[in-house]
């Protein structure tokens, strides 16, 4: 498998081909594609990337701040009075103004947090919520990936199989037509006979046309998804889906659904939230160290001035605000809670449903193939009174449009059958686990 993937996406390193090119695919090959290649899958991966990046970033703040300035003024005319070299403050001494003309100042600053009400430690820990988040979110969107190629797989080859009944009916109503058309001529079928199996070759011919054109769309739906040239035609290998069917199993209770374990995350993330809003309430608390050169041409030079201490802020004016903040963070809590608790209602419906419409598909399949058999022997019972001029020419058409039909209706049952099965996968939140693929 791996051997055709490579040789998939080497084909598109050479650009489109003039030729349609044909492309034999199982489920499982074009869903691993679509899930690595498309541009859905690619923007997942992407988001979960720039999630990561946050968390990086937000762990930042936890290393001090260092920061160095250095400044040099030149000043024009400064005319300056010190009482540095006066020993006697209560003098009336007047020191000579002193003629100052650059000032160099040159600092270093470092700022460590000690402590901020756990603000730092909450937003780390939401963060981090938020990317694993992401994480499932991308699971999801690769599982919704795969379902559409599922659904777009039983389409094609339920497309192809109609087209194929039609093409087979076809020929048999033109020799059919061929036939009235000489009895018409000798005088032994009425005219209206004959307009009547044209007409139904006309509507088997409207109805190959309108099969054939849902067939290019969905090839080309699923050409784009997977990324390949648009003049690409799939093929379906419907025996590698019913061994990977067969190979697969249906859990009997839901597995972990990734969209339900992002929105939990999201939920203990909305929690952090509220602890980072009530941490406004408490100082910040700062270790501190700095060191400081001086130089005032004329006047004075301070060199080697280190400091160390400890800073204390405290914005007075969240005692009026925060309580807001508070207000607005519980809210958006309350609101992802309750999200859950609705999708999670979801989920038991969609998983329900789905049980059902695989048995029903299931029970149907049953029921269309003995319409089948009985649609095809009754059409063999019919074209032999036909033939023996016991029954007219409605009889003939009738029972020829019945046997078409119930071929169409099993044709589309088989597919419809696995359809449901993997969408009581996906359901279950197992649809990529069913094919052996990561999320």
């Amino acid at each position: 498998m791996k051997n055709k993937i490579q040789i998939l996406i080497l084909l598109l390193s050479f650009g489109c081909i003039s030729a349609q090119q044909k492309i034999k695919l199982s489920l499982k090959e074009a869903i691993e594609i679509a899930t690595t290649k498309s541009n859905n899958a690619i923007l997942a991966n992407t988001k979960v990337a720039t999630s990561k990046l946050e968390v990086e970033n937000i762990k930042n703040n936890m290393y001090p701040s260092v920061s160095i300035s250095g400044q040099y003024l030149r000043l024009t005319n400064a005319t300056v009075n010190s009482n540095l070299g006066n020993t006697n403050p209560d003098s009336n001494q007047s020191s000579e103004p002193l003629q100052v003309s650059s000032l160099l100042l040159g600092q270093a600053n470092v700022a460590m947090p000690i402590f901020n009400g756990f603000k730092l430690k909450n937003s780390i820990a939401a963060s981090k919520n938020l990317y694993e988040s992401q994480v499932y979110n991308s699971a999801h969107t690769k599982e919704r990936i795969a379902l559409q190629v599922v659904e777009l797989f039983a389409k094609l080859y339920q497309t192809e199989e109609m087209i194929l009944v039609f093409n087979e009916n076809i020929k048999r109503s033109k020799q059919r037509v061929s036939d009235f058309s000489a009895m018409v001529e000798n005088g032994l079928l009425a005219r209206n006979d004959l307009l009547k199996a044209q007409l139904q070759e006309s509507n088997l011919t409207v109805s190959l046309d309108n099969s054939v054109k849902d067939n290019n769309i969905i090839n080309y739906k699923l050409a784009t998804i997977l990324q390949l040239p648009e003049n690409s035609k799939i093929e379906i290998d419907i025996d590698a889906i019913k061994q990977e069917m067969a190979a697969s199993t249906i859990l009997s209770s839901s597995g972990k659904r990734n969209d339900l374990e992002a929105l939990t995350l999201q939920e203990q993330a909305t929690k952090k939230n509220i602890a980072i809003a009530k941490s406004n309430y408490y100082p910040a608390i700062n270790l501190v160290g700095g060191y400081i050169a001086f130089d005032l041409k004329n006047v004075f030079t301070v060199t080697n001035a280190m400091n160390v201490g400890v800073g204390v802020s405290y914005d007075l004016a969240s005692i009026f605000k925060n309580p807001k903040q508070i207000k607005l963070a519980k809210s958006k809590s309350e609101e992802v809670t309750v999200a859950k608790a609705v999708l999670s209602d979801q989920i038991k419906e969609e998983i329900h449903e789905a049980k059902e419409e695989y048995d029903l598909s299931q029970k149907q399949n049953l029921v269309y193939k003995l319409a089948n058999e009985q649609g095809q022997e009754n059409y063999r019972i019919v074209k032999d009174k036909y033939d023996n001029s016991l029954s007219d020419t409605n009889d003939l058409l009738e029972a020829d449009v019945q046997q078409v039909q119930s071929k169409i209706n099993l044709a589309l049952s088989e597919a419809d059958i696995a359809l449901k099965y993997y969408q009581l996968q996906f359901a279950q939140g197992n649809l990529l686990n069913a094919f052996n693929l990561s999320k």
